[in-house]
């Protein structure tokens, strides 16, 4: 029986894929892996017997993951699943960063009341919220993973000139783009060709105000910037001079601040991108099943900390080791495991940064004996048998 400790409210069309072998509730106290959305974990204690944490979403700021490396514990998230609606949120935003949909709607509150002079106050205040056409216009779209990529192939289909940049462009990305998608070799060349940008890039120390004073003086006039992916990514007090000068006509974030909010030219979302029903569905759905994967099988899929490791079982048993990555370890890993008369059927080791994750299958009985020995061994963080 697997216990699953729950941190958030989990759409139940997630949790219905556990099994009966499973128990998850809000009160576990030593769980085999947690389900969280957006609580933090970083001031929690993890149980001795925690094996994975999934996070039904794209981003872990909320999850300690150095931590969770040192322990052992296997850091999933769902990238992809809530693609589609901050795609949608994107192109909503990109169309109000152009034709000043908020601040008209908000004017013609303001003439409620006026009987039968509202038709004429109406033809003749809407000249003051006339903004341009998104056909025809440049848009930069910055990292092409899951949202970018449909971003970019939407905007396409909307009628706009497309630049894309991504030095990591997966193989998956690089399939699903549109052909027509202009491939930007630098950031400059976005800056330099884009009527609008919008950033699809994870929060680093490499992207941390990627938009500042420098990057925005390269940029074209009455540039329009969109930020739906971490509000990092800009620098607030560059980004409003820039709007207070008119070098940018629009800047619209999902992740506002203080200093953002009610600024003339800067709309705020509420973090909205991915608040659909069906994407909460979707991220719940994927976290469920890495984590039975990776419970039941060993297998890992859309993990932060730990590599890529997903093989169908064979033998009687999975050993699976997670380790630091040195050289040297397989041999000893391998030595370690004939000694405990443990035949090898199959193996295969994969290395993510600092540590690595082996897996063996075999048809020989595992001892608790062989485990402690494995255990045991010096780099060796954690040893499971399946």
């Amino acid at each position: 029986m697997f216990h699953i400790l729950t941190l958030n409210k989990i759409s139940p069309v997630g949790l219905d894929r556990f099994t009966d072998n499973y128990v998850y509730n809000a009160d576990e106290k030593t769980p085999d892996a947690v389900l969280v959305r957006s609580a933090s974990m970083h001031d929690m204690e993890m149980a001795t017997n925690l094996k994975a944490i999934a996070r039904a979403g794209a981003g872990v700021n909320n999850i300690p993951i150095d931590a969770c490396s040192e322990k052992g514990i296997v850091v999933f998230n769902t990238p992809g699943a809530n693609a589609n609606a901050v795609k949608e949120l994107v192109l909503c935003a990109l169309f109000m960063s152009s034709r000043k949909i908020v601040s008209a709607i908000d004017w013609v509150k303001t003439i409620k009341g006026n009987g039968d002079e509202v038709p004429k106050m109406v033809e003749k205040g809407k000249s003051a919220f006339a903004g341009p056409e998104i056909k025809g216009k440049t848009l930069g779209v910055v990292g092409l993973g899951a949202i970018g990529v449909l971003v970019a192939n939407a905007a396409k289909a909307l009628g706009m000139e497309v630049y894309g940049y991504d030095p990591f462009l997966s193989v998956d990305g690089a399939w699903e783009l549109s052909r027509s998608v202009h491939h930007a070799e630098t950031l400059d060349e976005i800056a330099q060709n884009c009527d609008y940008i919008t950033l699809h890039v994870p929060l680093n120390d490499d992207t941390k105000n990627l938009v500042c004073k420098e990057s925005i003086a390269k940029m074209k006039d009455n540039v329009r910037i969109l930020n739906f992916a971490r509000g990092g990514l800009v620098n607030t007090e560059d980004i409003l001079e820039a709007v207070h000068n008119g070098k940018v006509a629009s800047y619209v974030t999902d992740f506002g601040n203080d200093a953002l909010i009610g600024e003339p030219g800067v709309l705020v979302f509420p973090h909205l991108a991915a608040s659909t029903p069906e994407s909460e569905e979707n991220c719940a759905v994927m976290a469920v099943d890495e984590l039975r994967d990776f419970l039941e099988n060993g297998n890992i899929t859309h993990s932060v900390n730990l590599p890529e490791v997903n093989v169908p079982r064979s033998g009687k048993a999975r050993i699976t080791l997670i380790h630091k990555n040195i050289p040297n370890m397989i041999s000893q890993i391998t030595a370690k495991v004939a000694e405990e008369n443990i035949n090898i059927d199959n193996m295969v080791n994969k290395s993510k940064g600092a540590y690595a994750y082996t897996m063996i299958d075999t048809d020989t009985d595992v001892s608790k004996e062989a485990v402690d020995a494995l255990s045991a061994m010096e780099n060796i963080i954690r040893v499971r048998v399946i």
